[in-house]
Order: C-alpha cells, then structure tokens, then sequence
C-alpha cells in the first residue's frame, strides 16, 4: 500500500516538472539580461528542487506489548531518502513554498529491508507548505531560510501501523547559480533543516495486531540537489539620465551651461540632484560651469538624480543614474607659420635662403627662430641663410618656428636637398689572354712555353692591381669530353682507372705556375671550367668591386681538393730507334 503511495507522489511530481518544463524552456530562450543570476538585477520566478535527502530522527516510542507492559522503541537514521520542492517568489526575496520527502518508506512486513535496531521499520512521507526568504548575492551565491507545516505519513519502529500526523519544518540552505541553461541551473549545495513530526498509533491490537504508543520526533535533515530556475521578476525600468553642455567649446571666460534630462522617474516618488566639477553650480536639472580660472583643456560636468521616498532616495540599483557633459576650455589661438627656402637643391657646402612668414590672429609680437636636421643656419628675422658645409648629401629638414609673448608657438617644415655627386663606374672583369693547349698531342694539359708567356703578362697585371683577383677558365674539346665519360663510366667498375679531366686540369696547372714561378698569392686566384669547345684556358682579371659570375656566365668552380697540379716532366729521349728517359729535372 505505501509503495503504492509512493508511486503516486512519484508520479504527481513528474507531473508537475513535465507542467512547468514549457516555463523552463522558455526561460532558456531569453535574453542573458533577464536571467536570474544573483549578480544581476532579476531574479527567477518559479524554483524547483529535487535532490538526495538523509533524515537523522530521534525519538522514542513505548510501545504496549501483549504482555500488558511496554517497552521502547528508538528510531534509527535514514540513509535513503529523497527531495522535492517548489517555490513560486513575488518578489526577488519572498515566496510560497510547498516539499514533498520521501525517506525509506516501506511496508510493515518484517522482512522488509529498510528494518533496523529492534524490529523496526520506520519511514516517512511528508508533504508541507510555508514561506521562503531568499536572499542573491554577488558571486552567483543564493542563501535561503523557510517554514513550512504540513503532514506526516509514519512509520512506527516496531511494526505500528503507519499513521498521519502534524510536521512543523525550519530550516535553510544555500544554491549555487551555474551559468548553465542561461542561468537557469543551480547546484544546491546544501539545505539543513530541523522538522518535528508526531503520531499517535493507538493502544495495543489483539495478537498478532500492530502495537501502539504515542511518536513525538525530532528530526535534524540535510539535503542537496539540483534547482531549477524558470521565470523571472523583473524590476521597474530603470532611471534614465542624459545630459548636454552648451556651447561645447569656449574661450577662459565665457559661460557653459548644463542642462539634464530624466526619464522612467515614478511620479509618486521624490527626486533629487547633485552636481559635481571644477566650477560648477547646479541647481536641480541644471548647471552654470564658470571658466574664467579654467586652464585650457577638456572638463566634463557630472550629475546625478535619485528618486524613492523621501530621506531613501536611490536605495534601490534602478532608483539612481548619472550622466556626464564634456564642455573645451580654449587656449587662445597661436600664430601660424609658413617656411621656404630657395633654391631647393644645392651642392656640397652651398647655400640657400630660408623665408619664414608668421601671422597671429591677435596681433601679437613674434619672435623667429630656426634648426636644421644637417649644416647650419644664420639669422633670426623672417629671413635666414642655410649652409650645407659639413652635411651629407640628401635631404635636409629645415624648421622655421614663431613665438608670441603669450607663449604660444608654431612650426613649419621645408626641405632642401644636397645633390651627391656622381658614383664612381661599376668595375667590370676584363678579359686576358688565352692559354693554348693545342699543339702538345701527348700532353693536352701542359703549361708549354707559349702559354708561360701569357702567363708571365698575368703575373705583371696582378702585382700591378694588387686589389684585383685572377678567374682561370679551362676547357676541353668534344673528343676529350668523350673520353672524360668514358674513364668515368670504366672507374665505376675499376677505381684504379684514372680519369683525366681536362679542362680542369688546364686551370689548375696555369694556377700552379702563377704561385710557384711568379710568387702570386693562392687566394688570389680561382679556378673554374666551362662548356665551350676547345682546348684552350681563358684568363680574366677581375677588379675590386667587380662580380665575375655577373660578367660572365657558363662557368662552374673547379674543386681543387680532387683536382691537383701535374709534375712537369719531359717527353722520353729518343735514341736509335729506342726511347731514353731524360735526366731528372729536364724539363
């Protein structure tokens, strides 16, 4: 039969929840400004709340045995329970509340599981309403007292059959106000409550009936959960307040007067105004601002207006608003200037006269004064000479300045251009003679005497330009190309095989001859080799400040790490038909 109670009450509050989920969802789709979180200005209409609950009863029951005497029978703790509340707010602090608890209710059969300590089986439903204070603060915290009376459906710890009774709850707790849902979800951290609950179950029933006695518990309750907020309660609009200077911009002297204006202001209620800034008088919804002692500047005037009863004026956040107005104190106008020199481009350590003309609009004394970014300048009238002695070429910033005896300045800008002199001409590599290697068939790569001669004339060029380097370009006919691939294609399969690179070797070894015989520096010279078809080595000279890749192109560095200097040795002697080596050091 209880669990059949249950059910229902059960049933009743998913009821209720699937009523009001429409209130919800739509509270979900307002704006963020009128979500209920503490930090703000509106607050939910409807909370409900559903969440664990322990019940923690004390009491005592003397229960009339058959026997004609009576024994106690003590209530134990209930671990099981649940929570269910809602609670609709007229105002952001007050509101109507009405609980249904459920906490391990069951049946009067003994092996039943929720039976304790001596028998018992107690359980509890309750079912009350009351009043609810809450009070949102800043950092989404929300701290709530009630009291609530209602009613009781318990068991008794010793089989009593289970019986309605008064219960009288007070208590608080306190929510968290998640961001979720648009605020809409708060976590209730904990809710303690102290609830009183009687029943009278009667005297002793014929055996096997259920025993009697009288209940009278004290119960302490803790319980958490989930909240949910739908609706909202709104306050009334807000004041509005603007307010506007005139004239906005004024010479020290001149008045600026201040006018306000308040909207959403409640009749029935009273209203007042404060002023605040350096010279100004207000009264009511408006202000006089005296500038007469102003410094030149931007000010703003501020107000505020207040409405409520009279002595609690802006008490309340919607109650009070403040505007400002932004009003320029003048300076009194400077001087204008103008500046400009003739001629505008000169030589090195030429002239130029500078014409500075000055206006100022009250007819004040001027005083004329002159810099420059290079050079110098002479004279302090509305003419003045520039010299360029001592300044780069390029461009330079001339400043004309005026003063009057307020203090007031100007300045304008001219430029003059001192005209660089032409650059020197871009060194190019110059060509040389040419090494042949034409006629030696037995030795292609030879440095013969003809080619010693060339090179001789190369060594003269070089220790007469000793800022200059030599670039020696080899070559090679397509006959000793061909042969080049071939020795390469046999050293693939035999590394004994040499492979004569022609081109290279003609650099190299003109190279040799240059730093053994005619004493030039190694690091002067580079050595490289070319495509063009011949058996020749080109010499070019290449000044400081020339690029040799530039001027000329097709040529690839010879690596002279691999590629070394051949011994100089003479052909064999022939005698009677038969060769003979020539003596050491022939050449």
């Amino acid at each position: 039969m209880y669990a059949q109670v249950f059910k229902a009450a059960s049933r009743l509050f998913a009821v209720a929840t699937v009523s009001l989920a429409p209130v919800f969802l739509a509270a979900q789709a307002a704006p963020a400004a009128q979500g209920p979180s503490p930090n703000q200005q509106y607050a939910s209409k409807w909370d409900i709340f559903a969440g664990y609950s322990y019940l923690s009863p004390h009491g005592t029951v003397n229960t009339p045995l058959a026997n004609g005497t009576t024994a106690p029978f003590s209530y134990d703790a209930v671990n099981v329970g649940g929570l269910f509340s809602g609670a609709r707010f007229f105002n952001r602090n007050v509101g109507l509340q009405v609980e249904f608890g459920e906490h391990e209710y069951g049946s009067e059969s003994k092996n039943n599981t929720n039976i304790g300590s001596g028998g018992n089986n107690d359980g509890f439903i309750t079912i009350a309403g009351g009043i609810i204070f809450r009070a949102p603060l800043s950092g989404n915290i929300t701290p709530f007292v009630h009291a609530l009376v209602g009613g009781a459906l318990i068991n008794g710890p010793d089989f009593q059959k289970n019986t309605w009774g008064p219960d009288l709850t007070a208590g608080g707790g306190m929510d968290y106000e998640t961001p979720l849902f648009n605020h809409r979800l708060a976590i209730r951290i904990f809710q303690v409550d102290y609830e009183y609950m009687h029943a009278d179950f009667g005297p002793q029933a014929d055996p096997p009936g259920p025993p009697g006695g009288r209940a009278n518990i004290d119960a302490a309750r803790l319980s958490a959960g989930i909240v949910i907020h739908a609706g909202s309660i709104a306050p009334p609009p807000p004041v509005t307040y603007a307010c506007t200077a005139s004239p906005t911009a004024v010479f020290p002297g001149e008045p600026v007067t201040v006018n306000c204006s308040a909207g959403n202001l409640n009749p029935k209620e009273n209203v007042i105004y404060s002023w605040s800034g350096t010279g100004v008088t207000g009264n009511g919804n408006t202000a006089t601002v005296a500038t007469a002692d102003l410094a030149p500047g931007n000010y703003s005037a501020q107000s505020t207006v207040k409405e409520g009863k009279k002595g609690k004026e802006g008490l309340k956040p919607w109650e009070t608003a403040t505007a400002s107005a932004s009003y320029t104190v003048k300076e009194f106008e400077p001087p204008t200037i103008s500046c400009s020199v003739n001629p505008t481009t000169i030589q090195p350590g030429g002239t130029a006269t500078i014409t500075a003309t000055g206006v100022s609009p009250q007819n004040r004394p001027l005083t004329y004064s002159y810099s420059a970014t290079a050079g110098s300048i002479s004279g302090t009238g509305t003419t003045a000479e520039y010299s360029s002695a001592g300044a780069p070429t390029g461009a330079v910033g001339i400043t004309c300045n005026v003063s009057d005896d307020k203090g007031h300045t100007a300045t304008a800008n001219t430029t003059v251009t001192i005209v660089a002199p032409p650059p020197p001409p871009q060194p190019h590599t110059q060509a040389l003679c040419s090494l042949s290697f034409s006629t030696d068939k037995r030795r292609p790569t030879r440095v013969d005497n003809e080619a010693k001669a060339c090179l001789d004339q190369v060594a003269l060029d070089l220790k007469q330009q000793a800022d200059a380097k030599l670039e020696i370009v080899g070559e090679s006919n397509a006959h000793e190309k061909e042969l080049e691939q071939r020795e390469e294609a046999r050293q693939q399969r035999n590394r004994r095989v040499h492979v004569e690179h022609y081109a290279a070797q003609r650099a190299v070894n003109a190279k040799d001859y240059l730093v053994t015989q005619q004493g030039i520096d190694a690091s002067r010279i580079s050595v490289a080799t070319s495509d063009t078809d011949g058996q020749e080595a080109q010499d070019y000279l290449v000044p400081a400040g020339a690029n040799f890749e530039s001027d000329v192109s097709g040529t690839t560095p010879v690596d002279e790490s691999t590629i070394k200097p051949e011994v100089r040795h003479p052909l064999p002697m022939r005698h009677r038909g038969r060769a003979r080596t020539a003596p050491a050091g022939g050449h």
